[in-house]
């Protein structure tokens, strides 16, 4: 009799399945509830319990406190300490779906760059060339580290490069993956006469590359250039790619919103109320000369477009639009005399008259240009103080009386 039939139901055995009997029932299961074949949460939660169950049954020093004192009799045995599910799964099957040894990656990492670009870059594109120092396989030995047929797989460890030790200390049962110390982790054995010369054993190498980075124009900040296959080779892993990122620089001229351009011109009165001509210089290093025509006044913080004369859309063809925004030139105090601005009168439309209420109390007041020492308030506060420091009389020394 067992106290506790948990861990055998998970794998579906009874409690006196034989070892041959466990193995099967858990490679069923695990195959079946694996997260890349069954990527469901309630899945995922599934292969972790029947991975944790098959690690106490199949260790028989635990099995037997388990069938003697139930679960709570693990305590230290089988808990977070213990192996995880992904580690069991690739002891048992040499690897995961992919086919990599135990804690192997099947794809190399992606290496990634930024690349700083201008907006002129952008509107035009161009084409950079980089220099990238990269590991590749050996082109001695072609990843082998040694003369071909002298290289054999290290049986230690299943050509993993790793291996799991159980250790016990008094009643606790320690399991931990390791470093093989067959072949130091190369999962690979080779007489040192018959190493690559090369590599050293290595079966990897460094080499420089370049590669060239070709910005398309209307690309965005933050878009990618994507090199597949490009990344770092080792032996049994797929390389990862490297990636290049459009890093847009600020202009300081124009603002780019997705396609559209926006630009802020200043012009004079006179072109604001009467039209006439400006001109500035476009990212395509074209100049645009803008026409306002007479009585179509344009007024400070006024927005007018310019169409098709935005960025490039990216790979589709065609042009966002360019938005401009006024700020109005007035002119300088004293600029006409008292009779022209008296023709100006005559010009322009009537002045508002003022509308006070009948009743009201009327201060007439005038406005004068601002002294910045005489009318922020920090100045003011600052002359208060002084006046308080002045009048304040503080304790001084006194001589002590006879």
């Amino acid at each position: 009799m067992v106290k506790d039939t948990k861990f055998y139901d998970a794998l579906g055995v009874q409690p006196n399945a034989s070892d041959s009997e466990l193995k099967k029932a858990y490679r069923k299961a695990a195959l079946k509830y694996h997260p890349d074949k069954n990527p469901s949460p309630e899945a995922a939660e599934k292969f972790k319990e029947i991975s944790h169950a098959y690690e106490i049954l199949s260790d028989d020093q635990k099995r037997e406190i388990y069938d003697s004192y139930g679960e709570e009799g693990l305590s230290g045995q089988g808990g977070p300490g213990g192996m995880g599910a992904e580690d069991i799964f690739s002891q048992f099957f040499g690897g995961s779906f992919g086919g990599a040894g135990a804690g192997r990656p099947t794809r190399g990492k992606d290496i990634k760059h930024a690349i700083s670009c201008t907006l002129e870059e952008l509107y035009k594109g161009r084409t950079a060339k980089l220099a990238l120092n990269k590991t590749v396989l050996c082109n001695t030995c072609n990843g082998l580290g040694g003369k071909e047929g002298k290289v054999k797989k290290c049986s230690g460890c299943n050509g993993t490069g790793t291996r799991f030790v159980t250790r016990q200390m008094g009643p606790m049962i320690q399991r931990f993956q390791t470093t093989c110390d067959t072949c130091q982790g190369t999962g690979d054995i080779c007489d040192p006469k018959d190493r690559c010369t090369t590599c050293k054993g290595k079966k990897t190498q460094q080499e420089r590359k370049i590669l060239q980075v070709h910005i398309d124009p209307g690309m965005k900040d933050g878009q990618r250039i994507v090199f597949s296959g490009e990344g770092d080779q080792e032996p049994g892993i797929t390389p990862g790619d490297v990636i290049f990122a459009v890093d847009e620089r600020p202009h300081d001229k124009f603002t780019r919103k997705g396609n559209d351009l926006y630009y802020e011109a200043e012009i004079d009165l006179l072109t604001a109320l009467a039209g006439g001509e400006f001109a500035f210089k476009h990212v395509s290093g074209d100049y645009v000369k803008v026409t306002l025509y007479p009585g179509d006044v344009i007024s400070p913080g006024a927005v007018k477009v310019v169409e098709n004369q935005g960025m490039p859309i990216y790979r589709q063809g065609g042009k966002g639009n360019l938005f401009i925004k006024f700020a109005i030139k007035f002119p300088t105090k004293g600029f006409a005399d008292e009779a022209k601005l008296k023709e100006l009168e005559s010009i322009l439309p009537a002045r508002t008259k003022v509308s006070i209420p009948k009743g009201s109390e009327i201060d007439d007041v005038e406005v004068v240009d601002v002294d910045p020492y005489k009318h922020t308030a920090g100045s003011r506060r600052d002359a208060y103080d002084s006046d308080e420091e002045e009048g304040h009389q503080g304790p001084g020394v006194q001589c002590a009386s006879q």
